[in-house]
This record gives C-alpha cells, sequence and structure tokens, in this order.
C-alpha cells in the first residue's frame, strides 16, 4: 500500500509540472498576444483566466504573474481621468475577488513587494485603490460621469474593506493554528461563501507548492528582504534625482560595492535607474565618476560585433550627455574597448572614435523630424575621409554602417515616468491628506504601463527564461503573522485617506457603513500586531468622525461612527492600550449630550463654587423640550454644545467664539439629540462591564486611560463632570476578584488618581473622589487577606497620603470619618490595612484641628479598648504602628485628657507585649532579676525583632517625660518606670543597657543641662525647660526602685545612676537636691551589702566631683561683688569691723548692684546647701555602712571634707565681701548667707568623721594618718576661734602696744563667736580623750594654741571648763613627769 501510494505521488506531481509548463508555453502566450486587443469580451475573460491562474498556480507562475498583474490589472487601475469604465470595473471586481481570499494578498506581498527584482504588486494595488476611491482631481479633465465616478469610488472603499479584512482573518487564524497545521492552504482563510474554488483548487495548488521553486520563509527573512528592497529603491530614487549623492547613499548603506566595477554593474543591471542620469554621471570628470563609466565600458564585450551593433549595444542602457565633453570622454573610451576586443579593425582607436561621433550624428539626422534636409549616403562617406590615421575606410563598409542606422534607429529605453506621481501629490495637497500620506513609508516610481507588440513580446519571454534560473524565481510561503506587520505599513496611509475622505464627503449609507467596516477591520490587525501609531490613527480618526465634540453638525454616519467605536472596544480591548483615550472621551461626550437632552442638572452644578443661579438650576428640567423654554437659550452648558469644538478640547465651546444661539439652532439640536437615542445605557455600560474580559496588560491600559479622562474631566475649568470617576469606581467593583498581581498593578494606577484628585483645589471634587475611594475601600474590605500580605495596606495608602498632603479641613475630617466607618464595620477583614489606618490616624492626631483629633482618637479609642487582638492578628509590626499614633496623640495640645488616655494606653500595649502574643520568648540564664535570683527570666529569641516592638514605646514615653505639662510628665514618668519594673525581667542584659541609655538616662538630660543656669530661688522652672521639684522627686524615686529592681542585670550602669542623683544635689532648687540626697541614701542603703569597693568608688568619686565641680563657677560668680563699692566699706578689716559696729547706710547702691547682690547671695546659699547636703550624704552613707570601707574609699572621703571644709574657711576669711553682702542683705531685707554655721558644719562633719574613723576602726593600718589629720583640724578650728574672739597673738604684727584693759565686742562679733563656741569645745573634747602617748606626741603644737585660749579675754566659759580639764588631765600629768 505504501509503494502504490508514493507511486501516485508521484505520477500527481509529474502530472503537475507538465499541466504547469503547458501553461506556460501556451496559455501564457497566448495572454501575451491578446493583452493589446480592446474588445471587451476579450478583456474580461482575460482577467477571469488570469484570476484563475493567481488562484490556483501562482507558487508555480511567480515571473509570469509578476507581469500579467500590472499588464492587465495596474494599468487599467492607474488610469484616474480616462479610463474605460466596464474595464476598470472588471479589474476592480477581480481585486474584490482575489482580496477575499486572505493567503492570495499575503503571497502577493511576500513574493512580490518583498522582493528586490519584483514590482511592488500590493503597494501599487492600494495606492491605485486610493486614487480611485478620491477620485479625479479637481480641475482636471476626466471622461468619467458623475455616476461612474460614484461608482468607482465605492467599488474601490469596498476592495480596499475586503484587503484589510482578509489580513485581519488571515491573522486570526493564523493565531489560533498549532505549528503541526502550518502547512494548511490558504483556501481555508476564507469564509465559505468567499471561497473562490473547491476542493480540485487545493489539490492542485498543494501539489504545486510541493515543486523546488516553493519554500516556506520566517518573517526575519522577509523583514531583511523588504528592507532590502525598501532601502534599495530608496538609494534608486536619490541617484534619479541626484547622482553622486545616490551612490554615496547606497554605497554607506552597503547597497552597492565600494569599487568602480560594483557601482558601474549596479548602474548596468539595476531596473528603475533614469537613462538620461546614468549618462550624465557617466560623462563627469570627477575622478570617481571617471572610474566608474571606464569600468562601465570595460563591461561590455564587443568581440566579433559590428561597428554599428557594438555602439547599439553599448548605448540601450543610458542616454547620452547633451554636453560635449561629456560625450567626449564615453566615447573615446568606448572607441579603446571597441579597438581592444577587436584588434586590427582600425588603424587606431581614434579612428573608432571619430567614426562613433559620425554615427551618432547620422542617427539624429536621419531620425529626429526637425531636420529637413537629411544626410545622404554620400554626404556620410565623405565626411569620413582620411579618419583612419590618414586612409579612407572602404565606401562599401561605410554604405553598409549608412543603411544599418538609416533602416533602424538606435534606441535607449525610456526614463522612468513620474507623472503619476505628480499626480498623487497634487490629489494629497488638494484634500489635504499630506500629514496621513507622509508617514506612509517611501513608495516606488510606478513603472509605466506597457503595451503589447512583437517587440514586447519577446522581451517578456526573455524575462521569463532569465529569472527561471534565478533564486528570486522561489516562491515564499508564510505563516509568520509578523509578516502583517510590513503589509500594514505599506497599506494604513491610503487606506486611512481612502476611507477618511469618503466617510466626511459622502452621505450615501452604503459607502459610510463600508468607511466603518474599514475602520473597524483596520483598528483590528493594527491593534493585535501592536502597531501603536497606525492604531491610534484610524482610532482617532473614527474618533473624531463621530462628531461628538459638535453635536449640533452630527448626521446619522457619526451616530453609527459612534456604534463602530463602541464595537471596537468590545471586540479588540485587549490590544487598545493607549488607544482607550479616545473611546473613553467619545463616551464621555456621549453620556453628557444624553444628559443634556434629559434635561438634568450638570455635574458642574454641585462641583463648583459659583455664585450664579440660573433659573435652570433651580427648575428640575425633564425631557428635550426643556431646551424650548424661556431663558433655555442662555444656558451655558447648551450655548456650549450649539457652539461646538474642537475635538482636543476638553469642554464644549472652549475655541468656539461667543454669540447668542438662535432658535434654529437649538432646533437643529434637538433633532441631532434624537439620534443618541439609538444608544442606550447598556452599550455604554456594557464597554465598562465587559472590562471584566480584558487580559491582564489591557485592564491595566484600561485604568490609565480611564483615569487620564476622569482627571480631564475633574480639572475642566467650565465644566467639570464625574462620569469617568463613576465608572473607575464601577471598574475597580467588576475587576476586584482578579489575582493579586494584576490587581496591585491596576490600583498603582487607581491609587495615583485618587490621590492626584484628592488634593484638587476644588473641595467638592476632592470630597466626591474621597467618598468615591471610600465605597471602593468597603467593598475591597469584605475580601479575606491572608497573612504577610500587604493589598491592604497599598489599597489604603491614598488615605494616607491625601490625609498627610491636603490643606483642606473638611477632606482630612472626611478621611477620618471614612477611615473609622471602614475600620469599625470592617474590623474582622482589616489585616495589613492596620498600618494606613494609624498612619491616618498619626496625621490626624497632630492636625492643628481639635475636632479632627478628638474624632480620629475617639476612634482609636475604641480600637485599642475593643479590637486589640485584630491589630497583630496576621502582622505583629502594626503593633508598632499603633504605639506610634498613640504616642502621637500623647502630644494632643488640645485636650489632657486624649494624651493621658493614650499613656494608659501605651501601658496597656505593653501589657499586650510582654503576654508574648507579639514576640516569641524563649528561657535564658543570663537575665536574672534582683527579685528572682534564682529563677531564669525569658528573653527574645530574635533581639532586632524585640527591641522593634519595645523600643518605641519605651521611647516615645521617655520623650513625653520632657512635656510642658505636668500631669503629662508625671503619668509618662510613672507608667514608663511601671513598664520597666513589671515587665524588665523580660529583657535581655544587652537590651537593658540599651534601654538604660537611650531611654532612662536622657530624661534627665534636661535636668542636667541646666543645673549651671543662673536663676532666683523665687524663679520656678519654666514651662518645658525642666522638671519641677515633684517630678524630680518622682523621677528619682523611680530610677531607683527599677535600679534596685534589676541591679543583677543592668549593675554596670551605676555610674550613670550615681552620675544623675548627684546631678539632683548639685541643683541650685532645694527641692531637687534633697530629692537627690534621699535617692541617693535610699540607693545606698538597699544595695549598700551588694555594691563592691569599686562601686562605692564610684559614689564616692561621683561625690567628690559633685563638691568640687561647681566651686570655680560659684568662685567666679563671688568676684563680681569686687566692682561693687559699698560706702563705708573699705579694703581693711579694721575699717569692715569698724563700720559693722556703726551700722550700715542705705546710700550709695544702685539697683543694678541691689539685684547683683541678690543674685550672688541666692547662689552662695544654694551652693551652701549642695556642699552641705554633700557632707551628709557622706556622713549617713558611712553612719550606715556596716562593713569597713577600703583605705581607697576613706581617703576620698577625707578629701571630700578637706576640700569642703577649707573652702568653707576661705570663704569665711573674705570679710570685704561678707561685709558687702551683709549690707546688701539689710538694705534687700533677706537672710544673711549662713557662711558661719557652712564653716562650723563641715569642720564638725570632718572632725566626727575623723573621731569615729580612729574609735571603729582599730585595725585601721594608716591610723597615724587620720590622727595627724585630726591634730591638724583641731588646729584649724583653734585658730578660727582665736581670730574670732581677737586676741593679743592675733594683733601682734600690728606693733599695738598692749592694752591691759578689755575691749568689748560688736554684736556681730559676739553672735559668730557664740555660733563657733561649740565647734572648739568639741575640738576641745576630742583632744582631751586622746590616750596620754597621743597628746604627748602633739603637745608641743598644741599647746601654744591653748595658752591663747586662756589668755582670751571674750572666750565662754564653757571654752575654759574643757581647758582647766585639758591641763589638768592631759598637761599636767606630763609636765609632773
Amino acid at each position: 500500500m505504501q509503494v502504490q501510494f508514493g507511486a501516485q505521488t508521484r505520477d500527481s506531481v509529474t502530472v503537475g509540472f507538465r499541466f504547469l509548463n503547458a501553461i506556460k508555453q501556451f496559455l501564457c502566450l497566448s495572454l501575451l498576444k491578446n493583452s493589446a486587443l480592446s474588445a471587451m469580451a476579450i478583456f474580461q475573460l482575460q482577467c477571469c483566466i488570469f484570476t484563475s491562474l493567481l488562484t490556483k498556480f501562482r507558487s508555480g507562475l511567480k515571473a509570469e504573474v509578476g507581469i500579467f498583474f500590472p499588464m492587465l490589472v495596474l494599468r487599467v487601475l492607474e488610469n484616474v481621468l480616462q479610463p474605460s469604465f466596464l474595464q476598470k470595473m472588471t479589474v476592480l471586481n477581480l481585486l474584490d475577488k482575489i482580496s477575499q481570499d486572505s493567503q492570495t494578498m499575503v503571497d502577493i506581498f511576500v513574493n512580490y513587494d518583498c522582493d528586490v527584482d519584483s514590482p511592488n504588486i500590493f503597494e501599487r494595488i492600494v495606492n491605485g485603490l486610493l486614487k480611485t476611491a478620491l477620485g479625479p482631481p479637481s480641475g482636471s479633465t476626466t471622461t468619467l460621469s458623475p455616476a461612474q465616478d460614484i461608482t468607482f469610488r465605492l467599488e474601490s472603499v469596498k476592495c480596499l474593506v475586503s484587503i484589510i479584512k482578509s489580513m485581519g482573518t488571515w491573522m486570526d487564524q493564523q493565531m489560533k493554528l498549532d505549528d503541526t497545521n502550518i502547512l494548511k492552504t490558504s483556501e481555508n482563510d476564507a469564509s465559505p461563501e468567499n471561497q473562490l474554488s473547491g476542493e480540485e483548487t487545493a489539490a492542485v495548488d498543494s501539489e504545486l507548492q510541493t515543486d523546488g521553486n516553493s519554500e516556506f520563509s520566517d518573517a526575519a527573512t522577509l523583514e531583511q528582504r523588504r528592507a532590502y528592497k525598501i532601502e534599495l529603491q530608496k538609494g534608486i530614487s536619490l541617484f534619479n534625482r541626484k547622482p553622486s549623492r545616490g551612490i554615496e547613499f547606497l554605497i554607506s548603506t552597503k547597497k552597492v560595492g565600494g569599487s568602480p566595477e560594483e557601482v558601474a554593474s549596479f548602474l548596468k543591471n539595476t531596473n528603475g535607474l533614469n537613462e538620461t542620469v546614468i549618462g550624465d554621471y557617466l560623462g563627469e570628470r570627477e575622478e570617481f565618476s571617471l572610474k566608474v563609466m571606464h569600468a562601465y565600458v570595460d563591461s561590455f564585450n564587443f568581440k566579433v560585433m559590428d561597428f554599428g551593433e557594438a555602439i547599439r549595444f553599448f548605448l540601450r542602457g543610458f542616454r547620452l550627455p547633451g554636453e560635449a565633453q561629456k560625450i567626449d570622454r564615453i566615447m573615446e573610451k568606448f572607441a579603446e574597448r571597441y579597438c581592444k576586443c577587436n584588434p586590427g579593425s582600425f588603424t587606431s582607436a581614434d579612428t573608432a572614435y571619430v567614426l562613433a561621433y559620425s554615427v551618432i550624428m547620422l542617427n539624429t539626422d536621419a531620425h529626429n523630424n526637425m531636420v529637413k534636409e537629411k544626410m545622404t549616403k554620400a554626404d556620410f562617406i565623405r565626411n569620413n575621409r582620411g579618419i583612419d590615421d590618414g586612409k579612407d575606410l572602404p565606401d562599401e563598409y561605410l554604405g553598409a554602417l549608412y543603411d544599418q542606422i538609416v533602416r533602424n534607429e538606435i534606441k535607449m529605453n525610456s526614463d522612468s515616468s513620474a507623472s503619476q506621481s505628480k499626480q498623487a501629490t497634487s490629489i494629497n495637497k488638494l484634500l489635504g491628506f499630506d500629514g496621513i500620506l507622509n508617514l506612509v513609508s517611501w513608495k516606488q516610481t510606478e513603472e509605466k504601463a506597457v503595451g503589447a507588440n512583437g517587440l514586447l513580446i519577446r522581451h517578456i519571454q526573455e524575462q521569463f527564461k532569465a529569472k527561471s534560473g534565478k533564486s528570486e524565481s522561489v516562491y515564499h510561503a508564510v505563516t509568520d503573522v509578523t509578516i502583517l506587520r510590513f503589509m500594514v505599513e505599506v497599506c494604513w496611509g491610503p487606506m486611512l485617506a481612502a476611507f477618511s475622505v469618503t466617510l466626511d464627503q459622502s452621505d450615501d449609507k452604503l459607502a459610510t457603513s463600508q468607511c466603518l467596516l474599514g475602520f473597524r477591520y483596520a483598528v483590528h490587525v493594527t491593534a493585535v500586531m501592536g502597531l501603536q501609531t497606525q492604531r491610534d490613527a484610524f482610532v482617532t480618526s473614527m474618533a473624531k468622525f463621530t462628531y461628538l465634540h459638535c453635536a449640533a453638525d452630527m448626521k446619522q454616519k457619526n451616530v453609527e461612527a459612534v456604534k463602530a467605536i463602541i464595537s471596537i472596544a468590545i471586540e479588540d480591548g485587549d490590544f487598545l492600550h493607549e488607544a482607550w483615550e479616545h473611546i473613553f472621551t467619545c463616551l464621555s461626550r456621549i453620556e453628557n449630550l444624553q444628559l443634556l437632552g434629559e434635561g438634568a442638572p450638570s455635574d458642574a452644578s454641585f462641583l463648583t463654587t459659583s455664585n450664579i443661579e440660573t433659573e435652570e438650576k433651580a427648575l428640575k428640567m425633564a425631557g428635550l423640550s426643556s431646551l424650548k423654554r424661556k431663558g433655555s437659550l442662555q444656558n451655558p452648558a447648551v450655548m456650549a454644545v450649539v457652539r461646538g469644538g474642537s475635538y482636543d478640547s476638553t469642554s464644549l465651546g472652549a475655541n468656539s467664539s461667543p454669540g447668542p444661539v438662535t432658535p434654529d439652532q437649538i432646533n437643529h439640536l434637538i433633532s441631532n439629540l434624537h439620534l443618541l437615542h439609538q444608544i442606550g445605557n447598556f452599550e455604554l455600560n456594557h464597554v465598562f462591564a465587559h472590562s471584566q474580559s480584558l487580559n491582564s496588560e489591557a485592564i491595566v491600559a484600561f485604568v490609565k486611560a480611564l483615569c487620564k479622562v476622569a482627571i480631564a474631566e475633574l480639572q475642566s475649568p467650565t465644566d467639570p463632570r464625574v462620569f469617568s470617576l463613576t465608572k473607575l469606581v464601577e471598574v475597580a467593583h467588576y475587576n476586584m476578584n482578579r489575582i493579586r498581581l494584576v490587581w496591585s498593578r491596576m490600583w498603582s494606577v487607581l491609587s495615583d488618581f485618587f490621590v492626584s484628585v484628592g488634593l484638587s483645589e476644588n473641595l467638592s471634587v476632592a470630597i466626591f473622589v474621597m467618598d468615591s475611594l471610600r465605597q471602593l475601600a468597603m467593598k475591597f474590605l469584605e475580601r479575606e487577606e491572608l497573612a504577610n500580605y500587604n493589598f491592604q495596606n497599598e489599597f489604603l495608602r491614598p488615605f494616607v497620603i491625601v490625609m498627610q498632603k491636603s490643606s483642606s479641613t473638611e477632606i482630612r475630617e472626611l478621611i477620618v470619618r471614612c477611615i473609622s466607618q471602614m475600620v469599625l464595620s470592617r474590623v474582622n477583614n482589616v489585616k495589613s490595612g492596620w498600618k494606613s489606618v494609624f498612619m491616618v490616624f498619626t496625621a490626624a492626631a497632630a492636625d492643628e484641628r481639635k475636632n479632627i483629633v478628638l474624632l480620629a482618637f475617639e476612634t482609636m479609642e475604641k480600637i485599642v479598648r475593643e479590637y486589640f487582638p485584630y491589630i497583630t492578628e496576621t502582622e505583629t509590626t502594626t503593633f508598632t504602628d499603633c504605639v506610634r499614633c498613640l504616642i502621637t496623640f500623647t502630644n494632643s495640645r488640645f485636650n489632657s485628657d486624649v494624651s493621658l488616655n493614650a499613656i494608659a494606653f501605651l501601658r496597656f500595649c505593653a501589657v499586650k507585649l510582654a503576654e508574648g502574643g507579639l514576640v516569641c520568648y524563649e528561657m535564658a540564664g543570663d537575665n536574672v532579676s534582683s527579685n528572682s535570683p534564682d529563677e531564669p527570666s525569658p528573653t527574645p529569641t530574635d533581639k532586632d525583632d524585640y527591641a522593634s516592638y519595645w523600643v518605641p514605646l519605651l521611647a516615645g514615653l521617655s520623650k513625653l517625660t520632657s512635656d510642658p505639662r505636668s500631669p503629662i510628665r508625671k503619668s509618662s514618668l510613672e507608667v514608663l518606670f511601671n513598664i520597666l519594673k513589671d515587665h524588665g525581667h523580660l529583657f535581655s542584659r544587652q537590651f537593658w543597657v540599651g534601654v538604660i541609655n537611650s531611654v532612662v538616662f536622657p530624661i534627665f538630660n534636661s535636668l542636667h543641662d541646666k543645673k549651671e543656669v543662673d536663676m532666683d530661688e523665687n524663679d520656678k522652672y519654666t514651662e518645658g525647660s525642666t522638671w519641677d521639684p515633684d517630678t524630680c522627686a518622682v523621677a528619682a524615686d523611680c530610677l531607683v526602685d527599677l535600679f534596685i529592681s534589676f541591679f543583677n542585670v543592668i549593675r554596670s550602669q551605676l555610674p550613670g545612676v550615681v552620675t544623675i542623683l548627684t546631678g539632683f544635689i548639685r541643683s541650685p532648687i532645694q527641692g531637687p537636691a534633697s530629692t537627690g540626697v534621699a535617692a541617693l541614701m535610699r540607693l545606698a542603703g538597699d544595695l549598700a551589702n551588694r555594691l563592691t569597693e569599686n562601686e562605692w568608688r564610684e559614689i564616692f568619686l561621683a561625690l567628690k566631683e559633685a563638691a568640687t565641680l561647681t566651686v570655680p563657677g560659684f568662685l567666679k560668680v563671688l568676684r563680681t561683688m569686687d566692682d561693687i563699692n559699698v560706702p563705708g566699706i573699705s579694703q581693711s578689716c579694721y575699717d569692715v569691723d569698724a563700720a559693722s559696729d556703726q551700722g550700715f547706710s542705705t546710700d550709695g547702691l544702685d539697683d543694678d548692684d541691689l539685684q547683683t547682690a541678690s543674685y550672688i547671695v541666692s547662689r552662695m546659699k544654694s551652693h551652701i546647701s549642695m556642699q552641705l547636703l554633700v557632707i551628709q550624704v557622706i556622713t549617713d552613707l558611712y553612719k550606715n555602712h556596716t562593713q569597713p570601707f577600703s583605705e581607697g574609699n576613706i581617703s576620698i572621703i577625707l578629701e571630700i571634707f578637706s576640700s569642703i571644709s577649707t573652702h568653707a574657711q576661705k570663704l569665711n576669711s573674705d570679710t570685704v565681701l561678707l561685709k558687702k553682702l551683709q549690707k546688701a542683705c539689710s538694705i534687700l531685707e533677706i537672710s544673711d548667707p549662713p557662711m558661719v554655721h557652712f564653716e562650723n558644719e563641715s569642720y564638725q562633719s570632718y572632725l566626727n568623721f575623723l573621731q569615729n574613723m580612729l574609735a571603729n576602726n582599730p585595725l585601721l593600718s594608716n591610723s597615724s594618718l587620720v590622727e595627724s589629720e585630726l591634730v591638724t583640724v583641731c588646729e584649724q578650728i583653734l585658730h578660727i576661734y582665736l581670730k574670732c574672739t581677737g586676741t593679743p597673738n592675733e594683733l601682734k604684727e600690728t606693733n599695738q602696744p598692749v592694752r591691759h584693759w578689755i575691749l568689748p565686742l560688736g554684736a556681730a562679733r559676739k553672735e559668730e563667736l557664740a555660733a563657733r563656741t561649740s565647734l572648739v569645745v568639741s575640738a576641745l573634747r576630742v583632744l582631751c580623750g586622746f590616750e596620754r602617748d597621743l597628746f604627748k606626741r602633739y603637745v608641743p603644737q598644741l599647746f601654744p594654741l591653748l595658752v591663747e585660749l586662756v589668755r582670751s579675754e571674750h572666750s565662754s566659759g564653757e571654752v575654759q571648763v574643757v581647758l582647766s580639764i585639758i591641763f589638768q588631765s592631759c598637761i599636767g600629768p606630763i609636765i609632773m613627769q
């Protein structure tokens, strides 16, 4: 069976080849011979035969079809002015028939328009149909009647429609075919009623396509061939105008080689070159042109060729130039070549050169009708005497040459004609389609129509034979739809011109319907193929022909254009992309006109802020009759529609001239609006409802275009509208169920739109947009969202951006209400949207309008109280957003209750966080609380995530502690430290260190930064700058409690804590200083047994720093008193004492001096208080400390006591300063600084400490040092007392005679002496308590002082008593020894 089938196949192929050869040998020859006959029956028969050949055998007759098509079809088609009506109708019917076969048109384009050596048949068909559709140019003479012209126009448009339809059909079918079905024949492409033949046609053509001359080609190869041909034709056209530039272009584009031989070959063998231009170029004297001419002539072989035949053969390819010098150069080279090919023919090349000139002159003389007296044979022979190197050529030779030229003229090929090209150009300019046709790719110069005679037949047969062996004779079949791109580039411009002109000029229903069909098919092809420019051109033209921008001029054909636009939107929506904008503009204008016809108020009536209220706005108009009511003629909307506008104007009437509207214009408008009843709301809404069926790319383009039109509508200065906005909301509803990736891309576009319009200056527009967004959001929140997705957040982001950027109070309040409504009604579905919700409320919390703040907090309160579990249900990071929002509310300056409640909510959030619902905890042994030393506490597995939850909360509360409002400060302090104390066991050691340094310590910076600021005792802390005493007490207590509770974890931060507490002590205000003392004492007391010696050292060093660092600054302040002169006080201490006894006068101190003195007194009191507090703290720490301090720490304590005591003594020794301050205090009626008390207390404390050291530390290794220090302190106390009593020992340096009477002391001195008595008594008792050996060791330095005390006339009796005891019990025994 297989062998038999194979044999049958081979037989059938053999039969096909024989049949095809018979067609070529007999039928094609017959067509050639009869092509010149004008009989109509013969022409119709020829067309019928040619149609059959084209449809059935085109794959085997490529060369023949390429000849017959221009001869039979294009010759008639391109004859616009004086065609035969029947012939042209026959041709148009032929074209209509073959164009219905989609594969035929594709094959014609592929095998001819993409073949360098073939005519552009498809291009010439389209251009010929365009010329026929446009009709004869205006002013030209034609033999056509108007009826015939209209018939031609209609038929040509139908052919164009059929062509573009077949292209679309072929495209659709090829895109559906499998690779396995790629060999299907083109007959299956057409619809059943349009098929041209039956089964035998398919069988014959399939057999022929198995021929070796047939092959399938890919689109890339054809694209290269097509591009090569177009560029080559551009070069030919440029050569025919400017030959040198044309050659340069062809060489640069590598269409011609750069050598003279290759250029010469191009000039000799290329069709389409102008013979006259070739001759001119060959005759040029430029170097390269000369080389080309030489190569051109050398390419001829004149061997064994008669001279006349040779010159005739040579001049067949070009026309000799008119310039003699050019002819001379060409003929000189010809003569050389002829002699070289035929050596011995002439004596020299000069003979051939002269004879060639004579032959050219004879040819002109014999065949030019302008020459009356013809050259005879004798004249010709006589003219050539002696040209052969002085000899004569044979008369017989010259006579034969004469007869040959006279009988057969030397003819050149005619140059290309550009007449029809010029005709097309004039038509384009006349009809105004230059802009459209200029977009079309360059068109080759149309070939001159050919007739039929014997010479032509022989020439054509020669062409058949020549092409049969070339590769170009291969018939190409293509199935790649990409080829349509190149076909569209050729035909779209002519089709657009033909459809547009016909639709504009004709009202014939059949013609306009054909044009609209053509538009629809063209949009389909260009859109599917992705040809944006062409697609937009067709869609824009259709949109303009709807006349919706000037409805007063609308006709039925314009309504049909609207219907076609809607059909395109439904059928080709997946491929329209940017062209959607034109469609939406049309739909918007339709809806606007329909509303106007119904008498409904325009959108502008509630979207504009105009104060003009016309009668039409007040009345509820209904029906078209409303346009006829009194006063409606002045309705701006009606006037705008009547006047119309340009297609590109955003509003009607924008570009029209102002003026009254007449009743006739209104009536005409009413009749036109009736036409729009053919388009119902269903058709309009169907476009938007159909968006559900668009693919993922198309829906994004759909939304982009609709947003663009909506913005144009809303921003219209005269007629803002919301049609497209409402449709946007509908489209979003329709497509909300798309996959997430597509929806995200859609919403990216919609989001930008809502933000842009939401920030509009037109408040009504912005409110409408935000409400539309709310509707969408409510619908969107009905959908479930899984964890870790971000779609809801992206969806609600426009609310956030508008809330943050809008300057309108109404918009911001509306957004808060919208978000509140959405959240409270869809709280179960809110997932990632919480982030945007909190961002909106955060912006509201910082709003400058109280009602917005309160409204937002009301919702926030409900969320935290009732719906807190939903916040972190799917994404724990929203907890941080919630915290940030609450912190912003705490800063609200409108209502303290809001701030306090927000702080309470922060504590609630901390509780939730600590419960472990947000962070996964694991057990860790290094985090041990002091309250549970043996139990490990949980720490977070990821410290970064852990910190991201706690840090914003704690840092926010930390910042609140500097709030200017005292209740807020206290509340935030308490909540912060309570959170740390209650949940600190969850923190790791590392995190604790971070919290202490970044959250806790910064709280106290505001206090410490102000410690050196000069302020009066009565000047309270200013708002926001630092704390009041109550806040200081709360903060210090909280800090100590926290540190004690978590000492084991954060003990490394002890220096910082102590620095803070000593900072309190250094405060110039009594309250914070006392607070610092109490806190430090409690800290040391609770941690006494747990502190190491190094930690105690840190405490004592901090106290030493507190005592010493303030001294230089304080002394600097005191020095300002040196510049104040107080009357009655000099720098002499005697004068001072005298002045003190005489009293002070209030004269001599101005207000500035008094103010300075007052400030110094205040500073001195604060400074003394601080120094005494340090002494008190050290004394108390020592007393309460059960274990002995190390020698290093004792050394630090001694240094502190010594420095303070010395400082106090120096202050008291400045008598002039003290007297100045006393006078100032007297004038100001304020108490004096407690200078004596300061000195007494410092020495008393120092003395007590040293005594206790000796008494309580018997094992003290450096007891001798303490003893020495104790004796030194006692000496200093005795010296101070003696100085106060004014003993003679003190006055020896004055060289005054010793008085033998008692001088009375002043009141001030008596008071001071009484104050110092207790101190000196204590010192004497210490000395009295010394052991005998110890006292004996120091008696040499003590005895003179004791003697002076005995001699003192003003010492108190108590001192004398103790002195007597010392002499009796201590000194007496020593003397008695």
